[in-house]
Order: structure tokens, then C-alpha cells, then sequence
């Protein structure tokens, strides 16, 4: 999630009362709790950091940021928390993906009740057991060479058409983003219908990359014209010059016959939980509520990143930034809740979606 920082400090001109109030009149409680927090986090690590560094700014609380590498994160820092579980060394838990937030709270690593604030988030975001937030998504897309692609589809279904054989890719499905997506796509179609689309793509010589930067590289290198991504990877390969765009998926009617139904952009939140078992609880809660503040969603939906708020108060904001398939889908900016697959279904899903892109994608 690169940013302008020139922008960056023009939008942290303030940090929510909350964070204000608490940080210049502690409690005696809060006197006696150490003035720093861990937070460990897959997100940018240029962003993170200009994050934490204007909240020690502004609170006097000291923030020790823990990443991992491009390649591992997520996906290592989970199994950091899970082999900590029994002396906990982080305080709060920031991803920039909802799954594996909802792998570590199933497994009891983060705290029941741990995040007080975003009480009107839409319910898909929330927790039943309010463990973890979702905030701030970036959609998954359908990216192409604009070189090359006159008519992109917008469904995922259409991969399977014969004009994309061979020209076709995706990031490999053990990590990241696409593990997700297989997922969702998996408990949406069901197993067997998930199987026969991954055929088709198999049958229309899909390839496999490390990464979903890799898939827009190989775009705009020339060997593949399609492939699934993130927004953000799309927009820094055209702040590198390359010639990619992408499109989101379309929704299909519902009078569609199809088996492989297109609901739209699949949207992927970046979520936030407190660690179980720290004692550094307060300072933890304040470091959380202001990463969920409007200030933090607005910078996000500004940045080139251009993740979508889930706060309802920057609801107008959403729907400035948001694809237009997905606003007519949805015109009632009251109710953005309905835009967002379950993932507790999907994350369910994951394994058996896993072992079915094994099995025919080897």
C-alpha cells in the first residue's frame, strides 16, 4: 500500500478523540501499564510504519512494529502467533487479509471481545464474538494488457472461453490473496462446480505465478493477456508504466441459468484483532480504535491503494471510489453489508479448496 506521504501528513492532522483524551489524561490504571504496544502486521511496511510512528507522535505510546517478508507474510506471521500462544509477544494483530485473522480466532489467539469500537460496521466485518474487525478492502479484479485486450471478460467463468487458451494466469493458491478467493469461490459454486471451473482453466493452459505482482508483471511482459489480482497490484504496475487495467467481475441476473454465477467484486478487508492472553489490554484497545478511525479509512481510500472504507460514516466516500458495477448493485448506501461474501464460510472452506487446486492444477 504505497503512499504519498506528503498526503499522509496532511490527513494526520488529528487522532479521533478517543485516542486524544486517553493518551493526554491516563488513568492511574493506565500509568501502570508499560507506554508501548506490539503490533504485528502484514500490511505495507511503508505505510505501517508512518502509521505508528504519527500515533507514538501524537499518544507518547511507542509502537514495535513486526512484519514478514513479501513472499511469507500472512502467512508466517500466523504461525508466529500460533507457536506464541501460551506467552503471548504481541499485543495487536493487523492483516491485510480477513482469513488467516479468522484462523487465529478459531484457534484462540485472539480475544474474544477484544475490539470495543466500529459497533454500526456492517455484520459481515464483525466477529459474532467482536475478536476482529474488517476495514479498509481492496477488491479482487480480473486485470488484462490494454495492448492487447479490446474486450476483457468480466466473469470469472469466461477464463474457460477458447480465445484465452494459453494466455490465462493466476498466483499460486497455497498463499496470499488467491488462497482466499479460492475459498470464497469454493463455498459460493460448491466443491464439485469449484473443481470443473479450475478443469477448464487447466484445460485453457492457466498459468501459475508466486504472486499476484508477478500475474501483472507477466501481463505486461507478454506472457499471459489475463489474470486474477488485487487492485493495488494493477495500479503500481501502471505507476510503472505498464500497459495494464482491470475490470471487476459483473453480477449476473438473477434469472442467469449459469452453474458458475458471477456476484460481483469479491472484496477482501484488511482486519484488525487484539492478541488473547496480553496484559497490555488498554494501550492495545487504543491502537486498535485508531487504526479503525475514519482518519485511517479516509487516508486508505486516498491512497494508491484506493481501499474501500467500511465505516458508515464515510459511506459517500465509498461509493465515490467504488466501481461502478458494484454501486448499481447496490444504490441504498445504508446498507454495504450485503456487498460482502461470509468469509467464516470461506476461511471454512479453504482446505478442501486447497486440496482440490492440488489435485488438478499440479
Amino acid at each position: 500500500m504505497k503512499i504519498r506521504i506528503h498526503r499522509f501528513r496532511a490527513l494526520l492532522t488529528f487522532i479521533p478523540a478517543l485516542v486524544m483524551l486517553s493518551a493526554c489524561n491516563p488513568t492511574d490504571e493506565s500509568q501502570d501499564q508499560p507506554r508501548s504496544v506490539v503490533l504485528y502486521t502484514s500490511a505495507d511496511d511503508e505505510f505501517a510504519r508512518l502509521v505508528v510512528e504519527d500515533f507514538t507522535s501524537e499518544t507518547g505510546i511507542s509502537v514495535q512494529l513486526v512484519g514478514d517478508t513479501e513472499a511469507t507474510k500472512t502467512t508466517g506471521l500466523i504461525a508466529r502467533l500460533k507457536a506464541e500462544a501460551n506467552n503471548p509477544q504481541c499485543d495487536v494483530w493487523w492483516s491485510s487479509e480477513p482469513f488467516g485473522t479468522i484462523d487465529l480466532a478459531n484457534s484462540g489467539i485472539l480475544m474474544p471481545a477484544g475490539i470495543t469500537q466500529a459497533a454500526d460496521w456492517p455484520s459481515e466485518l464483525v466477529a459474532e464474538d467482536r475478536s476482529w474487525i474488517g476495514f479498509a478492502s481492496r477488491p479482487r479484479v480480473i486485470a488484462y494488457a490494454t495492448d492487447r485486450v479490446e474486450s476483457p471478460p468480466t466473469t470469472l467463468r469466461d477464463f474457460a472461453q477458447p480465445q484465452w487458451k494459453g494466455r490465462i494466469g493466476m498466483a499460486r493458491p497455497q498463499f496470499g490473496t488467491t488462497r482466499g478467493h479460492m475459498g470464497i469461490l469454493a463455498s459460493r459454486w460448491g466443491l464439485a462446480e469449484f473443481e470443473r471451473w479450475l478443469t477448464m482453466l487447466k484445460n485453457n493452459g492457466i498459468r501459475l505465478y508466486d504472486g499476484n505482482a508477478t500475474v501483472v508483471r507477466a501481463i505486461a511482459m507478454g506472457e499471459i493477456d489475463l489474470g486474477l489480482t488485487d487492485t493495488d497490484d494493477v495500479w503500481a504496475g501502471q505507476r510503472n508504466g505498464w500497459k495494464v487495467d482491470c475490470v471487476y467481475e459483473s453480477f449476473d441476473s438473477p434469472m442467469t441459468l449459469e452453474t458458475l454465477n458471477s456476484k460481483g467484486p469479491t472484496l477482501l478487508p484488511n482486519t484488525i484483532g487484539i492478541v488473547n492472553g496480553t496484559t497490555n489490554i488498554e494501550n492495545a484497545r487504543l491502537l486498535a480504535d485508531y487504526l479503525l478511525s475514519p482518519r485511517i479509512e479516509t487516508l486508505l481510500a486516498e491512497s494508491t491503494s484506493r481501499n474501500l472504507p467500511a465505516n458508515p460514516k464515510l459511506v459517500d466516500l465509498f461509493h465515490q471510489i467504488a466501481p461502478t458495477a458494484l454501486t448499481q448493485s447496490n444504490p441504498n448506501r445504508e446498507a454495504l453489508g450485503s456487498i460482502y461474501p461470509n468469509f467464516s464460510d470461506a476461511e471454512s472452506m479453504i482446505p478442501e479448496a486447497l486440496d482440490v487446486c492440488e489435485r488438478v492444477l499440479r
